[in-house]
């Protein structure tokens, strides 16, 4: 098995009396993409703003290709090539796609703004305003923006939110298109179990904080504690 790229060890985090993560361990061996699943409130934002450097105050250790990285701040993790996205789109609605792009690109030591923009066909958009896009465009571009300077390893945290199933899986292939060819290193955070289950090597299912269970999808779907507690009556 392939080194990790990023890997959590003890990870807990609390706000006040509850305890958000709990001793979490997580190992993502280079070029795997991981998907991270698990109800609400299981922690998995908080998991990935944890290993992001974005997690407020929080016990463990956080490595990234072995490098201790627990004590950088997000710009530094970003500086050695760890990149997320969030949630809700992080783009600025004044500015075109190329203008973002372009200055994302500026502050990497790689200048790939070019070859994003193409693999994630934004071309032709790049002079449109960003709040003028359709969702589905703007969620690529989030994307971009987050894959500009070739990072090694990507944190995404519900990248298909909002789109259509159609949406969501094409958006999932061109992920894996894009990350087996840059060998990058994913950890998905994705409510879309079909997007999960379709692209994921490994799934690591969160629950009340702890980690329940990890394994490829096919074992995830045979395990009866995350049929119980995520999956429902079947899988996908």
């Amino acid at each position: 098995m392939s080194s990790p790229a990023i890997q959590g060890v003890g990870l807990t985090r609390r706000f006040g009396g509850f305890t958000a993560l709990d001793r979490v361990d997580i190992s993502v061996p280079e070029g795997e993409i991981r998907g991270l699943i698990g109800p609400n409130g299981a922690g998995k934002s908080t998991l990935i703003d944890v290993l992001s450097g974005r997690g407020g105050k929080w016990d463990g250790a956080v490595y990234l290709s072995g490098r201790d990285v627990g004590r950088h701040t997000a710009r530094a993790r970003r500086a050695l090539g760890l990149a997320r996205s969030f949630q809700r789109n992080n783009v600025f609605g004044g500015l075109t796609v190329g203008a973002q792009i372009g200055l994302a690109a500026r502050s990497a030591e790689i200048d790939n703004a070019d070859e994003v923009m193409s693999e994630l066909g934004l071309a032709e958009l790049a002079h449109r305003v960003a709040r003028d896009l359709a969702h589905g465009d703007q969620r690529r571009l989030d994307l971009a923006l987050a894959l500009v300077g070739r990072p090694r390893v990507l944190l995404l945290d519900e990248p298909a939110a909002g789109l259509s199933l159609a949406e969501s899986l094409a958006l999932a292939r061109l992920l894996r298109e894009i990350a087996a060819r840059w060998n990058v290193t994913v950890l998905l955070v994705e409510h879309d179990m079909e997007v999960v289950f379709s692209i994921c090597d490994r799934i690591t299912v969160l629950h009340l904080g702890r980690a329940l269970a990890e394994g490829t999808p096919e074992v995830i779907r045979r395990i009866p504690e995350v049929v119980t507690a995520y999956l429902g009556s079947s899988a996908p």
